[in-house]
């Protein structure tokens, strides 16, 4: 709760939009803007993906930035091949791109880190 209310602090405070951490399960999400709402944040919540492009980055995310990565996203990725790993990440962010621009949110952030190709292959499987 103490994420609603420095939240609504910087809003108060003057910020006209709210970026999220990078989360991987959009019911996250959907959870902070719900508690947001009700208590008075009103201004446009973007929600914010990483794509996981490599097995370190499944195990390294969570510890470093203290998030959860479902597991069956982390055993896809641990079971496969190096050269498909990124392939995993891609279409699991294609999923919740869908779903996040099914449900109007406002824009999506993508984290990217040092590595701008995952994002390329996502643009292109979304048409953009």
């Amino acid at each position: 709760m103490n994420d609603i209310k420095y939240t609504k602090a910087k809003v108060d405070a003057g910020a006209s939009y709210i970026v999220t951490q990078m989360f991987f399960d959009n019911k996250s999400y959907f959870n902070y803007v719900d508690l947001c709402r009700q208590e008075g944040v009103d201004v446009p919540i973007i929600p914010g993906l990483k794509i996981l492009n490599s097995k370190n980055h499944a195990h390294s995310v969570p510890k470093n930035f203290f998030i959860d990565i479902p597991s069956d996203l982390v055993a896809e990725m641990d079971k496969a091949k190096p050269e498909h790993v990124a392939e995993i990440g891609v279409e699991w962010t294609f999923k919740q791109v869908e779903e996040l621009l099914n449900k109007n949110v406002p824009a999506i952030h993508f984290y990217i880190m040092q590595d701008s190709k995952p994002v390329n292959m996502l643009m292109k499987k979304l048409g953009i």
